[in-house]
């Protein structure tokens, strides 16, 4: 599936595998790569299933060249808060000190000592919205190959700030996160062939863990202290720069105005409140309903996460005109308080069985399954609704029911940060607003009542001094 033109899997993943085809021969031993939609902390026993499986697999496949580990990087779990590090200690155990681990991470990881100590080499993603997967995934295999050749075992150095930004403030085409990046790029470049990689990692804040906070990890080649030394300037530089990882969002009264506004420009919302890419349910009705009252029109509101919503179309077929119930039947207890009841006269324009390809952004060229879909019609507001929890980062979810995003006057996504990349083409970043929604995925720390991210930590508590040890 890795080898597919349009692989279903992790995008890094397929692109480690097919630069290891591209660069020489190699046997793959395939293990296990599991995957589930952001939701709560995973159960025990389905972690212990999952990491005892692959401590099998690796022992009979045995001895290893080299082991690649494709994980997010801020996984939680019932028993433990760093089962990321958990898992790679244990493919350590296994694998023996002289098997390479090497490990790809998104750039919202939370990174812990005991991931660092595990691995060779830790690449994370350069850019959210994340386009650059393939490219991590390449120079992952490029790594492990080099290494492999020379016999060389890089030397990785990590470096933690105590900032713990949300994610809204981690946008990596601007100040500071961006600049935070680009600036260890130019300095990986500056010190020649010594280091292998500089990742700069944002967290992600609603793991609510020990190991929360910016994180720099700079793999060098074999120098240590080189390493290092790196590590630690560039956390100074982003210490310095901590008041600029606060952002303010729009209210949800300015949005509907904005919305209703005939002579403003087009524009893009983030629904912030509920990302499902970040574990919200996708079923909040807040904004929605606000659009609804305001007698907004010309509207693309994707995508409503409502499995019996999407059935009933279906078989009530095109045309059909039907009182649309909103959040019907309960969902989740993480999400209920804000997952409200919404009825509201409906016509359905379109119908989809979901089965899609990405055209932009983070999905693009990926194989989507979003189960049976529809588009219905509020009164000039048309809502896409879906059966398999997602968030809205690709048009294609308007596109497959022939819903124009280019002719709309607003759109409104339930999407945190990615639909930028999947949307850019038709909204500058200034037609671009992030709304102050209620939903798991709130990025107003204040909300949160946070129990074991370090602290002091900025901006969560403003008068945080640090000084590095």
């Amino acid at each position: 599936q890795a080898r597919s033109a349009t692989p279903s899997l992790a995008t890094e993943f397929a692109a480690f595998v097919r630069a290891m085809d591209a660069t020489g021969p190699w046997h793959p031993v395939p293990c296990t790569l599991a995957a589930s939609h952001p939701a709560g902390p995973v159960d025990k026993d389905v972690f212990e299933t999952i990491a005892g499986g692959i401590e099998s697999q690796l022992a009979a496949a045995g001895p290893l060249d080299a082991v690649y580990v494709c994980n997010h990087g801020a996984m939680v779990a019932e028993h433990s808060h760093d089962p990321d590090g958990d898992l790679m200690a244990r493919v350590r155990a296994v694998a023996g000190p002289g098997t390479l681990v090497v490990s790809t991470l998104d750039l919202h990881g939370n990174i812990s000592r005991k991931m660092t100590e595990a691995c060779d080499l830790i690449v994370g993603y350069r850019t959210n919205p994340h386009v650059d997967m393939v490219e991590r995934g390449k120079e992952a295999a490029f790594s492990l190959r080099h290494c492999l050749a020379s016999g060389s075992r890089p030397k990785i150095a990590l470096a933690k700030p105590p900032i713990v930004p949300a994610s809204v403030a981690l946008l990596t085409a601007e100040a500071p996160y961006g600049e935070l990046i680009d600036f260890g790029q130019r300095r990986q470049a500056e010190l020649g062939g010594a280091i292998l990689n500089v990742s700069v990692f944002g967290n992600f804040i609603f793991s609510d863990t020990p190991d929360n906070g910016v994180s720099v990890v700079v793999t060098a080649r074999d120098d240590q202290e080189v390493a290092q030394q790196l590590a630690d300037e560039i956390a100074d530089r982003a210490w310095s720069q901590r008041h600029s990882f606060v952002r303010s969002l729009s209210g949800v009264d300015e949005a509907v105005a904005m919305a209703c506004d005939p002579a403003g420009p087009p524009v893009i919302f983030s629904d912030a409140g509920d990302n499902p890419g970040g574990g919200g349910s996708g079923r909040t009705t807040e904004l929605l309903a606000a659009l609804h009252a305001a007698g907004a029109r010309n509207v693309l509101y994707g995508s409503f996460f409502d499995p019996d919503l999407a059935t009933e179309a279906h078989r009530l077929g095109v045309g059909a005109e039907f009182t649309a119930c909103f959040n019907r039947n309960a969902g989740n207890a993480f999400w209920e308080q804000w997952d409200r009841k919404f009825e509201v006269p409906a016509t359905v324009v379109a119908v989809h069985d979901g089965n899609v390809v990405g055209e932009r952004g983070m999905t693009g060229g990926r194989q989507m399954h979003l189960g049976p879909c529809a588009a219905l019609d509020l009164n000039g507001i048309r809502v896409v609704v879906i059966s398999d929890r997602a968030q809205t980062a690709d048009p294609v979810f308007f596109h497959m029911l022939a819903l124009e995003v280019a002719n709309a006057s607003c759109v409104v996504v339930k999407s945190r940060g990615h639909f930028r990349a999947g949307f850019s083409e038709w909204f500058e970043p200034e037609q671009v607003f992030e709304v102050d929604t209620a939903g798991l995925t709130s990025p107003v720390l204040e909300r949160w009542p946070f129990e074991f991210i370090p602290r002091p930590s900025f901006p969560l508590d403003p008068e945080t001094v640090w000084e590095r040890a």
